[in-house]
């Protein structure tokens, strides 16, 4: 159960490979998402994924495709999820995607989000 804080967002921390980083849900994004310095902070070698480029709200960026080992919230694991890694200081929160969160059932009620595995 995540509840919706002042700016109306649900944030949360998950374990991504064993380490807490603090995460935005965003059913916006295709995949979960992350910056460089997330990236580092896990230990990512990120520079060895697959190069692509993204749009972002301040234009097109450099980034990388990557499969995260696992990404755990509130301790629902999911594994080898496919993530993005945006080179710079974008996203600001690593964006808790839909690679992830198609795995999980979501339902909001009054401010709160409950996610629960769905099988």
């Amino acid at each position: 159960s995540i509840p919706r804080d002042a700016l109306m967002q649900y944030q949360t921390n998950a374990s991504i490979n064993g380490r807490s980083m603090q995460v935005l849900v965003d059913t916006g994004a295709n995949v979960v998402a992350l910056n460089s310095s997330h990236a580092q902070a896990l230990g990512l070698d990120y520079a060895a994924g697959a190069p692509a480029r993204v749009e972002t709200a301040s234009g097109t960026a450099s980034a990388w495709v990557v499969t995260l080992g696992f990404v755990d919230v509130g301790g629902i694991r999911v594994d080898n999820v496919q993530a993005t890694v945006v080179e710079g200081d974008f996203p600001s929160m690593v964006l808790l995607g839909m690679t992830y969160l198609r795995h999980v059932k979501m339902e909001e009620t009054g401010g709160v989000l409950s996610l629960s595995r769905t099988w």
